[in-house]
């Protein structure tokens, strides 16, 4: 099937088959967890949670993931790349998970098997970003453009890794992230674009999920599913410009608003404190967030921040470009106002 035409009963199809293998395949792994013993145990004070938790619901995301593509997904070499690595990045992830509490994975491990990952989508399946356009201007990458694709790659993975951290956080802010390039896909009528396809396709996958992990979560999706969400945003991403669903740099970039920023705060953090980048620690953004709030309120609170930037990003796609930029930049002002009214560089009440 080299082409799958969608329409509106076709798009409900896609998202309500996935959603439904979704919550029975996270159903049936939560079982298979509690089974092997595969569990997140609070034995340190960067876990929220106070009891030990089934640990394999990235597995019923990506069970999900694959019916969706055998039964709606179109079969070339740059889909079997795209399976491929996101088989690679579970594996990883999964072994992760199941050896984590005995002997921790060294993140340059991790870090060289992503590149690995993502040197195949680019090389094999030719899913390369060669040029895109910022406030106007358009920029050609020429021959740096598969080294800035692996390493957008890689830098996704991380960052949606880094908010997985709170019941339901990455879950919704990754279903926000595919519905809004599913909206923006249709408003430009690149139906059949791949793009569109596995964002739907993901869409279901992680929203069946959600209804095991919105809080009290009942499961957690792991690294495998972390970092499987954080790859498949990175590649629909990428596909975007393929399709020309996206044109401009800055969709992607407001669409993961929250998780770039996390990112790029932690990492402030860590060097202002003399630790490695890597260094785990409890000062994220949803950990500012639950000195004030319930566990419930951080997560609709961050996802109104997520769905405002989607709002005006899909108003910039429709409209006066100018206009939304500006609302573009008073929206980051704000938010970044907010959340350096915390602890989340330093402790202020030390510095005082």
């Amino acid at each position: 099937m080299e082409h799958f035409e969608i329409n509106g009963h076709n798009i409900f199809l896609i998202v309500g088959v996935t959603f439904l293998a979704s919550l029975m395949f996270v159903e049936m792994m939560k079982r298979v967890a509690v089974f092997l013993k595969v569990l997140d145990i609070p034995n340190d004070k960067r876990k929220i949670h106070t009891k030990p938790m089934p640990l394999l619901g990235g597995i019923g995301i990506f069970l999900a993931f694959l019916l969706g593509y055998m039964l709606f997904a179109p079969k070339n070499n740059l889909m079997l790349s795209i399976l491929i690595s996101s088989f690679l990045i579970m594996l990883l992830g999964l072994f992760d998970d199941m050896t984590k509490s005995e002997t921790p994975m060294p993140n340059k491990y991790k870090v060289i098997v992503q590149i690995v990952v993502a040197s195949i989508v680019v090389f094999y399946g030719g899913l390369k970003l060669t040029k895109a356009t910022l406030f106007g201007l358009t920029l050609n990458f020429g021959v740096l453009s598969p080294f800035l694709t692996m390493l957008i790659i890689v830098a996704i993975i991380n960052a949606i890794n880094l908010i997985d951290g709170l019941d339901g956080l990455c879950a919704g802010i990754s279903s926000i992230y595919f519905l809004t390039i599913a909206i923006i896909g249709f408003i430009l009528n690149k139906f059949g674009g791949l793009d569109v396809i596995l964002s739907l396709i993901m869409l279901g996958s992680t929203l069946g999920y959600l209804v095991h992990n919105f809080p009290p979560a009942r499961i957690y999706q792991g690294d495998a599913g972390s970092t499987f969400s954080g790859f498949m945003i990175s590649v629909i991403f990428l596909l975007g410009f393929k399709t020309t669903t996206l044109t401009s740099l800055i969709i992607p970039a407001f669409l993961l608003a929250i998780p770039i920023m996390d990112t790029l705060f932690a990492i402030i953090r860590r060097k202002l404190k003399g630790q490695k980048i890597d260094h785990a620690d409890k000062e994220h953004i949803h950990h500012q967030f639950l000195k004030k709030f319930n566990k419930t309120s951080t997560l609709l609170i961050i996802y109104a921040i997520n769905i405002l930037f989607s709002a005006t990003t899909i108003f910039y796609v429709l409209g006066d470009k100018k206009t939304v930029i500006v609302c573009y930049v008073i929206l980051v002002f704000i938010v970044l106002y907010l959340i350096l009214k915390t602890n989340i560089i330093f402790d202020k009440k030390k510095v005082e």
